[in-house]
């Protein structure tokens, strides 16, 4: 299994969804190749929504410690970077 790195954030997600973009048009895909691609695109992009999600409620979280403990406590979460 690969391993996996926990400091990942929103800018690495979105060179990925860039990237997956660039493999998308690729002109030499064809036939079940390009539906090969397709299908791991949409797979990616479900998974890329729920991570999306999921930042929206770590930057909520982020804001109401900032509203309720002051902004100076308070640090960003390294997912929130990018």
């Amino acid at each position: 299994m690969e391993k996996q790195d926990n400091q990942n954030n929103l800018g690495d997600l979105n060179n990925y969804l860039f990237n997956t973009l660039k493999r998308l048009d690729d002109k030499n895909l064809k036939g079940d190749e390009l539906k090969d691609e397709i299908l791991r695109a949409k797979s990616i992009t479900d998974v890329a929504a729920k991570i999306v999600d999921n930042a929206n409620l770590v930057l909520n979280a982020e804001k109401f410690k900032a509203e309720t403990l002051g902004r100076s406590t308070v640090q960003t979460s390294k997912l929130l970077e990018g």
